[in-house]
């Protein structure tokens, strides 16, 4: 199949225009297709069912006119599932975790959809399955499991899932002895379960009618849920809530924030009637993160200008600001991402030109070490286990040719023990690929890096297509790490590139700062020197790049595509945020207040307001020729609603001179990540990479190429 083909009967559906008119700021918006937000939208996250017939028949017209479109790709997706599916070990399982006499892990089965948690007494043994997912979702057409954490006596679980794609998880508590659930349960959470050093309570976050983390609540085993302590609530409603326990196991943490300043509460784990106690006041503009060991707290911020971060000691005792004191200071260029602290070390993760390092700290002669690769783009991780009194680090190492590989790490012999390699069951021998970091020029001269990985044999003279990753949002990096499901376009002779943009963290805060707000177009303009310079090197050229992101990455696959049509093959959105003035105005969203910060209130100011028209994707869509475009989008999400990639459809066909196909699917039965089961979730992908490959023309003999 050389590109899509033309056919009058595929026909897409199309939407009624019922104009809505608003004015602001002395400028007139108009939206055609508000009708397609549900006025019921939060019943509907509860229960899609209760989605209106007229907008139910017009997404299922969508879906079926998509499935129609991409008949032609069928036996390709087919091919391209068997693939990325050969290259999951299906009965994989996690490195055993100690903590006290038994160790703690996760695995599948072969053929299962959802992980088993299970445990084995420490040093080996018999293993004990302690949940079975595929078991709890049996028969439910969504299933996630959240969390499951056991209690310190080892005697329960508790665990967290969804069976809707909402986000709304229910918490369950398992007798390990029995193998049964507890009559205690608690809806509405955001899933996470931190219990009490007693093990007959937990703590867990509440969420309100407006789905937003609001309060934190203990619950003591064999009581009602509407009994439940109010522990904490948060008045202000664009603050999120997140609880966690220090390292020590000594206390829970109460963390309250936004996208740019944060406030830290202390619980006692070992106190069954514990009150909340503050680090240090929230200051605008200052973020803060905890760790406790012995009578001090190590603390990671930037206050007093540490744009990048630095850590700082405070007495347990008295904790505020005027009491921190320096222990490792604010180095330009060098952020720190992660700190955690055992018995008799401090270990954090810090990231310079995009490229991570560990560094090990001893605390009590202050003496450090790093731990760092030789690649040219890769990616750690810390796991922090569950034990502090040790001297045994966990990490994991990657790289886009190198599977994931599990070290324990002895931090005062520095010895490295491979506890695992990732297996790729149909072969991976890494020494056929080669992994790249390059740097474009963005227009105001920053440079831009780029992790990119293609078979060694790819000629670079133009002709490859690439596939072009971004998200630039938040702050969140996009690591250099090991993925399985790309090969099977780099196998097809495709160029793999992630765009490290400005609007993440890559190079420090400020990189972050320099794509968000006023600053966001940056973001884009980022992504579009990316390709350009992939292009002018010879890995592709203009009109062969597949551009493709995800939720905040779909905002910026928007933008891009009213902004430089010509310069991508296709235009791939998951999840798209796509139309940012509405959902920035409506102050109702779960999501709306928490994101002011990131993008401004268009409705108190005018200067975002400004900013936000300017590239907003769904109010720029240009009578313009436009590139194959897919987007995806989940019935149940409660992070970018259904109707933002529906209406941008709308628009985009309602408006182009030519191009195309734009097309729809909207995943009826699921939320923001789409599928939950593994497998799954490859029929999705298998979409993605089919119409990627169906826009760049010719996939028949790029798939003879594989096959040799």
């Amino acid at each position: 199949m050389d590109g899509f083909p033309s056919d009058p009967f595929r026909s897409p559906p199309v939407a009624a225009a019922r104009p809505r008119e608003i004015e602001l700021h002395g400028v007139c918006l108009r939206d055609d297709y508000a009708w397609l937000k549900a006025e019921n939208w939060m019943e509907v996250l509860k229960d899609s069912s209760a989605l209106p017939p007229e907008i139910r028949a017009y997404l299922e017209a969508e879906n079926a006119h998509t499935e129609t479109f991409l008949r032609g790709t069928k036996s390709l997706r087919e091919v391209l599932v068997a693939e990325m599916r050969a290259r999951i070990k299906e009965d994989d399982g996690t490195v055993p975790e100690p903590d006290g006499p038994f160790a703690y892990f996760t695995r599948f089965r072969e053929g299962g959809q959802h992980p088993l948690v299970c445990r084995h007494p420490r040093g080996g043994g018999d293993v004990e399955i302690l949940l079975d997912g595929d078991v709890e979702g049996q028969g439910a057409p969504f299933f996630d499991l959240h969390d499951a954490d056991h209690s310190p006596d080892h005697q329960l679980l508790g665990w967290s899932a969804d069976k809707k794609g909402s986000e709304l998880f229910t918490i369950h508590v398992r007798d390990l002895a029995t193998a049964q659930d507890l009559e205690d349960e608690v809806l509405a959470t955001s899933g996470e379960v931190v219990w009490c050093s007693d093990s007959r309570a937990f703590y867990y976050v509440e969420v309100d009618e407006k789905h937003r983390p609001v309060r934190v609540k203990r619950h003591r085993l064999g009581s009602a849920a509407a009994e439940d302590e109010l522990i904490y609530e948060e008045k202000e409603p664009g603050w999120f809530i997140d609880i966690d326990a220090t390292t020590s196991g000594a206390f829970v943490t109460i963390a309250v924030s936004n996208h740019e300043t944060s406030e830290t509460w202390l619980l006692d784990r070992t106190d069954p009637k514990a009150e909340p106690r503050v680090v240090a006041s929230r200051s605008a503009g200052v973020l803060y993160s905890v760790d406790h060991h012995g009578s001090e707290l190590v603390i990671l911020t930037n206050a007093d200008d540490a744009e990048d971060f630095k850590l700082v000691l405070a007495p347990l005792s008295a904790s505020s600001r005027e009491n921190w004191r320096a222990l490792i200071p604010h180095r330009p260029g060098i952020m720190i991402l992660f700190h955690m602290a055992s018995a008799r070390h401090l270990v954090r993760l810090e990231r310079q030109d995009a490229n991570p390092r560990i560094v090990v700290r001893d605390i009590w002669t202050g003496e450090e070490h790093a731990i760092a690769f030789d690649e040219e783009a890769y990616s750690l991780s810390v796991n922090p286990g569950y034990e502090f009194d040790t001297d045994v680090l966990r990490f994991s190492y990657s790289s886009m040719t190198t599977p994931t590989e599990v070290y324990d790490y002895d931090m005062r012999t520095r010895e490295r023990t491979l506890r695992k390699r990732q297996e790729v069951p149909s072969g991976h021998d890494r020494t056929r690929y080669i992994t790249r970091r390059l740097f474009a020029t963005a227009p105001d001269g920053e440079q831009v890096p780029i992790s990119l990985l293609h078979l060694r044999s790819l000629p670079l003279d133009h002709s490859a297509p690439c596939l072009l990753y971004g998200y630039g949002s938040y702050g969140s990096s996009m690591p250099a790490a090991f993925r399985t499901n790309p090969l099977s376009l780099v196998h097809r002779g495709f160029v793999y590139a992630i765009a490290h943009i400005r609007g993440g963290t890559e190079k420090g805060w400020r990189w972050y700062t320099q794509g968000k707000r006023e600053n966001k177009p940056n973001t884009f303009k980022d992504f579009i020197a990316c390709g350009e310079a992939l292009a002018a090197a010879g890995y592709t050229a203009r009109g062969r790049i597949v551009a493709f992101g995800g939720s905040a990455g779909g905002m910026l696959m928007g933008a891009v595509a009213n902004m430089a049509p010509a310069l991508f093959a296709a235009v791939i959105a998951d999840v798209p945020f796509v139309d940012v003035m509405n959902t920035m105005l409506d102050g109702d969203l779960p999501l709306t207040p928490p994101e002011w910060p990131e993008w401004g209130n268009p409705a108190e100011s005018e200067a975002a307001f400004r900013t936000i028209l300017s590239y907003s994707p769904y109010d720029n869509v240009q009578p313009q020729r436009y590139p194959p475009i897919l987007a995806l989008g989940g019935l149940t999400d409660p992070r970018v609603t259904y109707w933002e990639p529906a209406k941008w459809v709308a628009r985009l066909r309602a408006t182009m001179t030519g191009g195309g196909p734009v097309l729809l699917k909207i995943n009826m039965e699921a939320g923001h990540a789409g599928a939950a089961g593994r497998f799954d979730r490859l029929e999705e992908v298998g979409l993605i990479y089919a119409f990627a490959l169906t826009a760049i023309g010719g996939f028949e003999e790029r798939e003879a190429r594989s096959a040799a």
